[in-house]
């Protein structure tokens, strides 16, 4: 049994690293031509020599390489051991195995354990490298276009303090993890607008606080009277006042910038979870959050999901003849699995379905067919 462990793992393994490494030198190729149209380009700020060059493009785009493993990992898995098992049985060497007494069940427990190895090599990438180098690449992208933001307006944050809630706007991001164009709107209890503050930078102070840098301040009277309008015979003041530095205590953090600043697929599961109890915290919509985070905690699990559908493939029987077909058909598989998975995020984020079953729906599906192709091709036949 050690020998065929031995032969299968090994023949699998590489087969996987070729069919992986394919991938990403495809993709790193995407991406280094998308990037040839930011060379020469400098960010624009006063005093700023330095240009995005060629080796800056290089490295971004290798930056973005265990995100790209992250996400074709489970395709490169089944592919692989897709031509494998398939070359098995046409050179019939699955059959001395079967043979020798490699029967279905002891077959489907040796590739879950090689799925296991791929499962903790997932989410190994996908929590601790791939948010780290897809964090910084955003940083060396943002040296040189001065900013990281998303959408027209920058990204929105709400916070519920003792008294008042807050609304925060941060229209960028500097690549020294400076906030740019940042507007603090703040509310009392009632709903009404206490204080508007405008900063054009700021900086994360070491206390919980924000730091804003020349900024200026709009208070609003309380308003009086039932119909909340002021008083007869009053005049409404609205007080200016304007500030070198202005601090603003707040337990919005740098990370929680950065995470309302990243597509929510590139965070790591900690990352995600904790800004899913911030949003819950002040009355906010996680769903999207929430999807992504069971994303996270499934789509690793998928590995397992290839192996045991790539095992039937060992069972069909034929002597001649090319393995194309087989190898496409797993290649269509694949590419069906990735598409269905992002397709279940958006509808469990449209129709509001629980997170958990948007983001498991796929793996589940999937696994379903493959049980359903090892138990007719192997076991009844």
């Amino acid at each position: 049994m050690k020998t065929i462990r031995r032969l299968i793992y090994g023949e699998v393994l590489v087969s996987i690293a070729l069919v992986a490494l394919g991938f990403l030198a495809l993709f790193m190729f995407f991406d280094l031509v998308d990037e040839l149209q930011y060379l020469g380009k400098s960010s624009g700020l006063a005093g700023a020599t330095d240009t995005y060059q060629i080796k800056h493009a290089l490295l971004y785009v290798t930056l973005l390489v265990p995100n790209h493993l992250y996400e074709l990992l489970p395709i490169s898995v089944l592919i692989g051991t897709i031509f494998v098992m398939s070359r098995l049985a046409q050179s019939s060497e699955y059959t001395i195995l079967r043979t020798s007494g490699l029967d279905p069940w002891r077959a489907l427990s040796l590739l879950l354990v090689l799925g296991g190895f791929f499962v903790v090599l997932s989410f190994a990438v996908g929590e601790y490298l791939a948010p780290a180098s897809e964090r910084t690449a955003q940083l060396l992208k943002g040296r040189y276009q001065s900013r990281i933001t998303v959408g027209q307006t920058g990204a929105w944050l709400k916070e519920k303090q003792r008294y008042n809630t807050y609304v925060a706007n941060i229209k960028v991001l500097s690549s020294r993890s400076e906030m740019q164009g940042v507007r603090i709107f703040e509310f009392d209890n009632t709903g009404s607008m206490v204080s508007i503050t405008q900063a054009p930078s700021a900086t994360f102070g070491n206390d919980n606080s924000w730091i804003l840098q020349r900024a200026s301040r709009s208070e609003f009277p309380p308003a009086t009277g039932q119909g909340k309008t002021p008083a007869p015979n009053t005049s409404a003041q609205v007080t200016r006042g304007d500030f070198e530095t202005f601090r603003w205590p707040t337990d919005i953090t740098e990370e929680m910038v950065s995470v309302a600043l990243l597509r929510p697929d590139r965070m790591g599961t900690l990352d995600l979870f904790n800004y899913i109890q911030h949003l819950e915290a002040n009355d906010q919509s996680a769903q999207r959050y929430e999807i992504e985070f069971w994303k996270k905690v499934f789509y690793p699990l998928s590995c397992l999901v290839m192996v045991i559908l790539a095992l039937p493939f060992a069972y069909l029987h034929f002597r001649s003849g090319g393995i194309t077909a087989y190898v496409f058909a797993g290649v269509m598989i694949g590419i069906s699995f990735f598409l269905l998975n992002n397709v279940f995020g958006y509808i469990g984020n449209l129709k509001n379905w629980q997170p958990w079953l948007a983001a498991a729906a796929p793996g589940m599906l999937y696994m379903a067919i493959s049980l359903g192709a090892f138990g007719w091709l192997v076991i009844r036949r």
